[in-house]
């Protein structure tokens, strides 16, 4: 899976994948122009889309509206590394949704491709230049 990394202008960085371009900028704190999410805004909300589409698969695989189901994620920033040690994802689902399910689905979020990468540990990076 190969990924070009261009740079646009200003403090714009930009991946190229398949046919997308996936923008990013940073913010007028840092300089850019605000016009994009920040890399790391990125690395954050694929850790949610990924449980969210883990969440949706489950509803249409079970006949299960999805309509109404919402993922809130908060990141808990540790003061003295300034990292984040810690990631809640709260499946919102609305009163109707069955009982049954609930402890299935927050298993199916659980699978996420991506969690699973950072848990334990991969990938390895290696930076090199031609």
């Amino acid at each position: 899976m190969d990924m070009e990394i261009v740079f646009p202008g200003g403090k714009g960085v930009n991946a190229i994948y398949e046919n997308f371009t996936i923008m990013t900028d940073q913010s007028v704190r840092e300089g850019g122009d605000g016009s994009a999410p920040e890399p790391f805004d990125l690395f954050l909300a694929s850790m949610g889309t990924c449980a969210g589409i883990y969440v949706l698969s489950f509803c249409q695989h079970h006949d299960l509206p999805a309509e109404g189901i919402s993922l809130i994620q908060t990141a808990e920033h540790n003061p003295e590394t300034r990292m984040i040690d810690r990631v809640n994802i709260d499946i919102r689902l609305p009163a109707d949704f069955p009982q049954k399910y609930r402890k299935a689905l927050i298993r199916s979020a659980e699978q996420c491709a991506v969690k699973k990468h950072i848990a334990v540990g991969l990938p390895e990076f290696n930076v090199t230049s031609t």
